[in-house]
């Protein structure tokens, strides 16, 4: 079976980061640099027929509310042809407000369940299904390989969200997490704060320091996952406080969910602070001062992700974020951090009503406006 690993695919806005500190001239060679930065991520038509008409092509002065959506995935799917169908790991939409000063990461539970509408991919045509929303994805793909796989599916997960909360994507973005372990080894590791006490299922050590997985995973209770303790291995523990995580310490804990009280709510929250930890450190002194290890930075970060810009130069998207910083990073809970059953399907998850008014809000361009009513959904730290 494959490995499923959530992945907040906040690496986009992570190398935005660095396009706008280059930009912004914080490093010595920006121009050479800057041009570097944004040769190195691969660009596509992602989004087709579900991508805004509004925008303009080329080199422009991009204005106006913008809504970028992000989609990570644990492996490319053009690396596993002949494999199962792959379904997005994680959903997330950007929403950039009118005067580019904030930017906001709403996350689109991948169990969501919802209707897809009928699609044609060019070598199967679909009717209308009703699946969770990561299941868009993967039937978008469906018969295809490479990067026409890629770009249907992402088009049909937009079409998707499009039909449900009329939110139109202006740019796209998919994250592999192969490569974003590539990202976290080049920076040595984070600081970051742990907020609760967490114990990994997937690392643990014997009596000798040899390392082995300290838990057997088994379905139980109609399709939940249980854990049965391995003798002899005691699991890695991660404990509340401030402190310094090793690339394998820090990936380790943004996977672990199934000891937390609130699952992937919890794991997402961890995910959340963790990239915002990769955030600061990328925009640090020792990176931005130091061409050689931005390069290197630059260089795995866009290994892991594919861009489609809208048809607009990178350097503008770059341009128009230059005001965005680190603590202008918003996350906002989607139905308020934990697991809201569909009655439709039990096992998939209905969004909220306050859930549908957020969305409502990054439709109509007043999402801060909606948060000063609901502080209790956004977080910077």
């Amino acid at each position: 079976m494959r490995r499923r690993d959530p992945l907040w695919a906040k690496l986009f806005v992570l190398f935005g980061a660095l396009l706008m500190v280059a930009a912004g001239g914080a490093i010595v060679g920006k121009n050479v640099l800057f041009s570097y930065a944004t040769r190195s991520v691969a660009e596509q038509d992602l989004l087709g027929s579900a991508g805004s008409a509004n925008l303009q092509k080329g080199h422009v002065d991009i204005t106006g509310a913008k809504n970028v959506l992000l989609v990570g995935v644990d492996q490319r799917p053009w690396e596993e042809e002949g494999s199962d169908l792959i379904r997005a790991d994680s959903i997330i939409i950007l929403h950039i407000p009118a005067d580019h000063a904030s930017a906001y990461l709403i996350s689109i539970p991948r169990d969501t369940w919802v209707e897809i509408p009928p699609f044609d991919n060019g070598v199967e045509k679909f009717g209308r299904q009703h699946d969770k929303i990561n299941g868009a994805y993967a039937l978008g793909g469906k018969g295809l390989t490479g990067t026409k796989a890629r770009a249907k599916a992402i088009e049909l997960l937009a079409l998707t969200i499009k039909e449900h909360w009329q939110i139109t994507f202006d740019a796209a973005a998919i994250v592999d997490f192969t490569g974003f372990k590539d990202v976290v080894n080049v920076l040595g590791g984070v600081d970051m704060y742990v907020d609760q006490e967490v114990t990994s299922v997937h690392v643990g050590f014997t009596a000798s320091g040899e390392q082995k997985v300290p838990y057997k995973q088994y379905n139980c209770n109609g399709g939940a996952t249980c854990l049965q303790a391995i003798p002899g291995v005691t699991p890695k523990k991660y404990h509340v406080g401030y402190q310094h995580l090793e690339p394998w310490e820090a990936l380790d804990y943004v996977r672990q969910r199934e000891t937390l009280p609130n699952s992937d709510y919890d794991r997402q929250r961890h995910q959340q602070q963790f990239i915002k930890a990769l955030f600061k450190k990328m925009l640090s002194k020792d990176v931005v001062t130091n061409p050689l290890q931005f390069n290197k930075v630059v260089d795995v970060v866009g290994k892991a992700m594919t861009v489609d810009t809208g048809g607009i130069d990178l350097e503008d998207w770059a341009f128009a974020m230059k005001g965005i910083g680190g603590d202008d990073v918003v996350t906002v809970k989607t139905n308020n951090g934990t697991f809201n059953a569909s009655p439709e399907n039990r096992g998939a998850e209905a969004l909220d009503d306050l859930t549908l008014e957020l969305l409502a809000a990054v439709r109509e361009n007043r999402v801060a406006a909606f948060l000063a009513g609901h502080a209790d959904l956004a977080t910077t730290s």
